[in-house]
């Protein structure tokens, strides 16, 4: 980033500040104009990581000006140096993984230019460097200067407060540039130091061990960096002390740097956003305020709240390009903002405010300025208002003379609103009158009902300012009944056609008729078949009559149809008819088989109303598993009912459980699509026995077997039987109790001497398989 990136810091640095700092166990004699609030003093977070490691804080320049201003009294001597005037030549020092830039030495360089250049080199904030210099030894704020053995130790580096200081670390330059090092170092390798940043520590007060210490959570590295520097933290007494001096237990480093920092330099945990308005202009209705803004704690664009009158307005995000914002604060480019808000007429007050991006305790406030907004209402007229069978059309024009585009207009009917349309259908007129475009007509629909009403339209403002009534007018509207019957109702196999006509006398379009059944309507159809025959007797078209089917159960069902009126208005019955309806459920056969674990159903459905196949569906224990439309030949079925063979089924389920299952088919009514139970049957799914041969021993011309063996479609012990060289030998049952609560057995029998092979056999409680346990290989001796 460039120099010039915190430029707005030089405010800060014209506090006058008059104190003087001691060494870490010293307290410092007098405190700055404003002195910090060490309530607010947080041994966890002295300083946030954005803070400590910000290097661009302040140029050189700034550094210089700075010390002029804390060291505007000192004078110094011969054997004593202001900190403002102090020179030093420098040596070249490599980038390394701790200072990451190269340090170029120079001939004479003064301390400002020391502080900047080791801040660059070494990622330090310059500020952090130069409260470092205050704290240790008072340098920034002396009057009377410093001796060259105080300027050898400004940073207190190498400087244990047991021992005297380590001579290879002698020297300003030398001083400052392995403070900067060492404060990288605490970092990267943060393990190998005594106090660590996400933990909690035990800091001591004191140098003196019987002035014990207290748990701190240390929550971040640049604190813990300070702690490793200097690994006191202040007790009361040293905090109520503000800089001034505590007890015998009180240390003074840590709190002097908080104090300095703060005083000096403000927040050492974040810094507000800095911004401000360019400029503010006004067109109709609205207002656009356009500035810039950061947060020099992060990279990214800020939010800004746009208030006008002391009321929030709108938010919007300040990422428009400003290369000079980027230029004169090194910040990049994406902190511009430009915002357009609407305001009424006259003299108003907007503000800008930045949103902190950590959260801070405030949202800055980046300026005001007070402008005159000017608005010129809209215009317009209410031309008609005609009825046409209960539809009210509403037609006129409106346009608001701040925009040539189309603005909305409301329609009102008896003082409620009931409709908002865009005006902009073609008006030439308009346009010549106007000369602002033809798109400003409108024409619209409403239906108020019958009888008198009042029908209004007003013209919205197109910047939200105030609307215009354009016109009022009367109208009286009528709507009559639609008209027609039920001409039939017949009753077929599980349903009713009913039939007839209606249309509305206001209108040549088909309308919808509302079918009831037993008192619940059952459907909404339009009535738009041909019937040339009300066409001619009423001159309103031939599309309106209908024919609707009505599944219905087996009994007596009443039917009335209603005629909907076309516009919001009454409803004519078209009359009530009552009818019986029958229905012979379907019939049919299953036959069921199971092959392994598949169960097979096989069989035929029909309904004896309809010569049609019908959809079947398989439920195995009460769950449909399956369905098809039973229409493959099954010879002989359908003569009975005088229909097509063509009425078979099949179903496989494969992968049924051991056990019984009762399997069921339902066939689907032709007319009502109602499901019906034709038939059920059981069906029993074997598993064959299993079991194991543990052992197959040999013993005095006999060979002794065990193992256990079970069926699982019985709890109870099965039979084995014991081949030896591949013929039945020995039947047992496996009755035998076992610890792993399986059914054992355990028998032996004479054999000749000689190699023999013992087979054992679970004899299958259904008889369809008797599957082997085991085999072994056995030498009689």
């Amino acid at each position: 980033m460039t120099a010039a990136r915190l430029a707005w810091r030089a405010l800060l640095l014209t506090l006058a500040v008059a104190a003087t700092g001691l060494a870490v166990l010293v307290a410092t004699p007098s405190a700055p104009a404003q002195a910090a609030d060490l309530s607010d003093f947080d041994p966890g977070n002295i300083i946030s990581d954005s803070v400590f490691y910000d290097e661009d804080t302040m140029t050189a320049a700034q550094v210089q000006s700075f010390l002029n201003t804390k060291g505007a009294a000192c004078t110094g001597s011969s054997t004593s140096f202001c900190l403002k005037s102090y020179r030093q030549t420098t040596a070249d020092k490599p980038a390394d993984s701790r200072c990451t830039g190269a340090y170029t030495g120079r001939s004479s360089e003064t301390a400002a230019t020391i502080i900047a250049k080791v801040a660059q080199a070494c990622g330090i904030n310059p500020q952090v460097l130069l409260v470092t210099l205050q704290k240790e030894q008072g340098l920034v704020t002396s009057t009377t200067g410093k001796t060259a053995a105080t300027y050898r130790k400004a940073m207190g580096f190498g400087c244990p407060d047991t021992a005297p200081c380590d001579a290879q670390y002698y020297g300003f330059f030398n001083q400052v540039y392995r403070a900067g090092w060492q404060f990288n170092n605490y970092r990267i390798n943060a393990n190998s130091y005594s106090h660590r940043a996400g933990m909690t520590n035990n800091v001591r007060f004191h140098p003196n061990a019987g002035c014990g210490t207290s748990p701190v959570y240390i929550r971040n590295q640049a604190t813990a960096g300070l702690y490793n520097y200097t690994p006191y933290q202040p007790n009361r007494a040293a905090l109520a002390a503000g800089y001034g001096t505590g007890d015998s237990c009180s240390a003074y480093g840590n709190r002097n740097f908080w104090n300095y920092f703060t005083d000096w330099f403000g927040s050492t945990n974040q810094r507000p956003p800095v911004g401000r308005i360019d400029a503010v202009a006004t067109s109709a209705g609205q207002i656009t305020v356009s500035g810039w803004t950061f947060d020099p704690d992060v990279d990214d664009s800020l939010r800004v709240h746009v208030y006008v009158d002391g009321k929030v307005v709108k938010g919007a995000t300040a990422d428009l390009t400003r290369t000079d914002v980027a230029r004169a604060y090194g910040v990049g480019d994406a902190h511009g903002y430009r915002v357009t808000v609407p305001a009424t007429d006259g003299r108003r007050t907007v503000c800008v405010y930045a949103m902190d991006a950590n959260s801070g305790p405030t949202n800055p406030k980046i300026g005001c300025k007070t402008v005159t907004v000017t608005n010129t209402r809209p215009t317009g007229a209410l031309d008609a208002v005609t009825n046409a069978g209960g539809l009210v059309t509403v037609k006129g024009w409106a346009l608001d003379p701040d925009t040539s585009a189309s603005i909305r207009v409301h329609v009102y009917v008896d003082g409620k609103v009931v409709k908002g349309i865009s005006a902009s259908t073609t008006r030439n007129d308009i346009s010549r009158r106007f000369g602002l475009g033809a798109q400003h007509g409108f024409s619209t629909t409403v239906t108020p009902g019958t009888g008198a009403h009042q029908v209004c339209a007003y013209a919205i403002d197109a910047t939200g300012g105030g609307s215009r009534k354009i016109g009022c007018k009367t109208v009286t509207v009528t709507n009559a009944a639609p008209k027609g019957r039920i001409d039939t109702l017949r009753a077929e196999p599980g349903a009713m056609v009913v039939s007839g006509w209606t249309f509305d006398p206001d209108t040549t379009a088909s309308i919808r008729v509302h079918v009831y059944v037993d008192g619940r309507i059952y459907q909404s159809a339009l009535a738009s078949r041909p019937r040339p025959d009300i066409g001619r007797v009423y001159g309103k078209g031939d599309e309106h009559g209908f024919a609707l089917t009505i599944p219905a159960a087996t009994g007596r069902h009443e039917v009335c149809v209603y005629g909907i009126n076309a516009i919001p208005g009454k409803n004519t019955s078209l009359g009530c008819r009552t009818t019986d309806v029958t229905n012979a459920a379907p019939v049919g056969d299953l036959s069921g088989s199971v092959e392994g674990t598949t169960l097979r159903a096989d069989g035929w459905v029909l309904d004896p109303d309809a010569d049609v196949p019908l959809t079947a569906r398989m439920r195995v224990n009460g769950s449909v598993v399956a369905s098809t439309t039973a229409s493959t030949p099954r010879a002989g079925v359908g003569a009975p009912f005088g229909q097509s063979d063509e009425r078979g089924f099949s179903f496989d389920l494969a992968g049924a459980v051991v056990g019984d299952h009762t399997v069921c088919i339902d066939a689907a009514d032709a007319s009502t699509r109602a499901f019906t139970q034709v038939r059920c049957t059981t069906l029993t799914v074997n598993g064959l026995p299993t079991g194991r041969l543990d052992t197959a021993v040999a013993s005095e011309g006999r060979i002794k077997v065990t193992g256990w063996a079970a069926d699982p479609n019985t709890p109870d012990p099965i039979r084995v039987h014991v081949y030896v060289d591949g013929r039945s030998t020995k039947g047992v049952t496996a009755d035998l109790v076992r610890k792993d609560g399986r059914w054992g057995f355990n028998t032996s029998f004479p054999v000749a001497a000689g190699p023999h092979t013992v087979c054992v056999y679970a004899i299958d409680v259904q008889g369809e398989r008797n599957p082997s346990i085991g085999c072994r290989d056995v030498t009689v001796g």
